[in-house]
């Protein structure tokens, strides 16, 4: 080897030295704060936006501020991790945070729930890429063996969201003026002050080196994605309501596959500028972990928006009450990943983790689907726990083996691509779930009904005078509106049990077939192989595969 060749391969370690963990922390907090605007935004718009539907005068029309967000949040995602990869991750994490502050004002001085929707549209835009950036980020400054110890502080903040969130919208919604301004809009005002300062953090110390790549920019990809994922997104929120077998839906399912081909068809041809490279699926382990993290984000997102509805509905608790007594999934996330990672740190080995994990949250899922009525909250809170334990322990273990699997060069695409198709998985869990949710309550409302003319407590209530209204609403089971169960607080408890009832016998449904979908992805993750995981950082590694590639070129000279 020449020695313009042993200079060139003796470079790597001055251009990309090992941050320290003081160095490494202080970027940390930027983008635990960034990864804060995301994971706050979601759970404080739950208790707070019956309130803003109702003083925009547009309750029917709430759904579409939900599912604005969620289209461009989703389809932003790959966005983010294609351009980062090219221009770098510093200016897509500042532009992802821009986008999120903008979309935050615009949401706050929001006038009619249209106008709302679209600027939620916005904050979507901005919300893209503040979680998978933030993790692509962690990946270029830290090795896949110390990784886990700092992604466990990431399911810290995702903890105290999911605390604080139901707390704060509850808090502001409340309220019908703070510092002179209409109480709800600060639950999007609020978010202002967060994302200056991340903005400042992010742009002192997020300092990483990043060579520019030479490449174009995949607009048709993109284009074809939107053309996709927008009407299969829209019609997975609303085919409920528009019948899935309608006239709105079938066209939604022919433009969404059409574009979908279209985006297999474009992404072949662009190569190595594609917005998702093809090559990167005939990587076993990267294409198997995506399947399994689709799966998964069915059976979690199904999960997630089941349990909710059965603390609220079934036990009668506020949101804001559903949300503290979720506290032990939260803490299930925690104390498994941040414990997961430490032994992944110490010993290299991660493939346990997703099998112990899936199979833990399987589990979870069909103990939740024997709870009834009756059963004691303490005894399903510590089904939470065990949920929160499966989860903490697949989440980053699954990423970790997709960023070990791909080049470095692909970090940003890499992943962004588990949560894209975990958000998609998502998605079609919570159409599907709710599908089978509200197909199947109407009869078990009316079985239970039928069960309950022999109880004497029962026909005690329906014999009452005082009862004679509510009576003659659920005579049979019929003329209930299901959209809006508020009644049930005001019934006679005797009165409301069968609805109860009906409502606890559906959500069982809906987790038996959480836990089978979980056990696919079970069976799945035993087929996925361990990847050695490198004691070099992401940019470490880059400047290595960099050296790799221009060695034998200088040596030819």
């Amino acid at each position: 080897m020449s020695d313009q060749a042993t200079a060139a391969a003796g470079a790597a370690p001055a251009r990309a030295g090992a941050l320290s963990h003081r160095q490494i922390l202080t970027i940390l907090s930027g983008l635990m704060l960034g990864m804060l605007l995301a994971a706050l935004d979601q759970t404080i718009m739950g208790s707070a936006m019956k309130t803003i539907a109702d003083q925009l005068h547009g309750q029917t029309l709430q759904a579409w501020a939900t599912t604005a967000y969620l289209i461009t949040a989703t389809i932003s995602t790959p966005l983010y991790g294609k351009l980062s990869d090219i221009f770098g991750r510093k200016p897509m994490y500042l532009t992802a945070i821009s986008v999120f502050l903008a979309g935050s004002l615009l949401s706050g001085i929001a006038s009619s729930m249209y106008e709302l929707a679209a600027f939620r549209a916005v904050q979507g835009l901005g919300a893209g890429g503040l979680m998978s950036l933030a993790l692509a980020i962690i990946a270029d400054i830290t090795s896949p063996r110390e990784r886990s110890r700092y992604t466990g502080y990431f399911m810290g903040v995702w903890g105290l969201s999911s605390v604080a969130g139901p707390l704060i919208g509850g808090l502001f919604a409340g309220l019908d003026t703070f510092a002179g301004i209409t109480g709800w809009r600060w639950v999007f005002l609020l978010n202002v002050p967060i994302a200056l300062l991340a903005m400042v953090v992010v742009t002192k110390f997020l300092n990483v080196p990043h060579n520019k790549v030479t490449q174009r920019i995949d607009f048709w990809g993109a284009g074809a994605l939107v053309l996709g994922l927008v009407p299969l997104l829209i019609v997975a929120e609303q085919g409920r309501e528009w019948g899935w077998g309608s006239g709105a839906s079938i066209a939604m399912y022919v433009i969404g596959a059409v574009g979908l081909v279209a985006f297999v068809v474009v992404e072949k041809l662009m190569g190595d500028a594609a917005l998702l490279p093809m090559r990167l699926f005939r990587r076993p382990v990267f294409s198997m972990v995506n399947v399994i993290n689709f799966i998964m984000g069915i059976g979690m997102f199904g999960m997630m928006m089941s349990l909710p509805l059965y603390l609220q509905i079934v036990k009668g608790a506020t949101p804001t009450e559903s949300g503290l007594m979720s506290l032990p999934m939260m803490f299930g996330i925690m104390v498994s990943a941040m414990s997961s990672g430490r032994i992944t740190s110490r010993t290299g080995r991660y493939r346990v983790f997703p099998i112990v994990g899936l199979g833990a949250t399987a589990a979870a899922l069909f103990l939740f689907a024997q709870i009834t009525t009756t059963t004691p909250l303490p005894l399903t809170m510590s089904i939470m726990f065990l949920a929160g334990i499966g989860l903490g322990l697949c989440m980053q273990s699954l990423l970790l083996a997709i960023q070990a699997d791909v080049p470095a060069k692909d970090m940003g695409v890499a992943t962004s691509s588990a949560t894209f198709f975990r958000s998609i998985g998502g998605t079609v869990g919570t159409a599907v779930f709710l599908s089978i949710l509200f197909g199947v309550v109407g009869d078990r409302i009316a079985a239970a009904f039928a069960s309950a003319r022999t109880d004497p407590a029962f026909i005690a209530a329906m014999q009452n005078p005082a009862n004679a209204g509510a009576v003659k609403s659920i005579q049979g089971g019929a003329g209930l509106d299901l959209n809006d169960t508020t009644f049930l607080a005001h019934m006679d408890p005797a009165l409301s049990r069968p609805i109860l009832d009906g409502f606890a016998s559906s959500l069982d449904t809906v987790f038996t077939v959480g836990g089978i979908v979980l056990l696919v992805a079970f069976a799945l993750i035993w087929f996925v192989k361990e990847v050695p995981l490198s004691n070099k950082s992401g940019i470490q590694r880059a400047a290595a595969e960099e050296d790799k590639d221009a060695v034998p070129a200088v040596a030819m000279h």
